[in-house]
């Protein structure tokens, strides 16, 4: 039986950590979690910021998500993607899809698709 949810992971390419750490730490606010010894040698990084977890991997030859994506809940939509769009990040409404759910879509530097949704 499954008890919850862990963790999700996108990839990014080598070498990119500090562009990770500029979109998911200093924009989204999210906190970074030191990797093991042993997986920190594998490049990536992991944040997280209330139940929400996530694993950026380095994946080689690296493709972005652009279909798969983490949905993560946000206490200020609006706030975040003026913030994003101030940024450079393109927010891409999807209102009235899902009853009673407010969200919106970004890339992070990546190309890697990512849902933010207040309900």
């Amino acid at each position: 039986m499954i008890t919850g949810l862990d963790h999700v992971q996108l990839a990014m390419p080598r070498g990119r950590e500090d562009n990770a750490r500029a979109f998911y730490a200093e924009l989204l606010g999210m906190g970074e979690v030191p990797k093991p010894p042993v997986l920190a040698a594998r490049g990536g990084c992991w944040f997280s910021s209330g139940a929400a977890v996530l694993h950026l991997g380095v994946e080689e030859p690296f493709a972005p998500a652009l279909k798969a994506h983490p949905a993560l809940l946000v206490d200020d939509l609006d706030g975040l993607a003026a913030t994003l769009t101030a940024a450079g990040y393109s927010c891409v409404r999807a209102d009235g899809e899902i009853p009673g759910v407010r969200r919106f879509h970004t890339q992070d530097p990546f190309g890697n698709r990512v849902e933010f949704q207040q309900v």
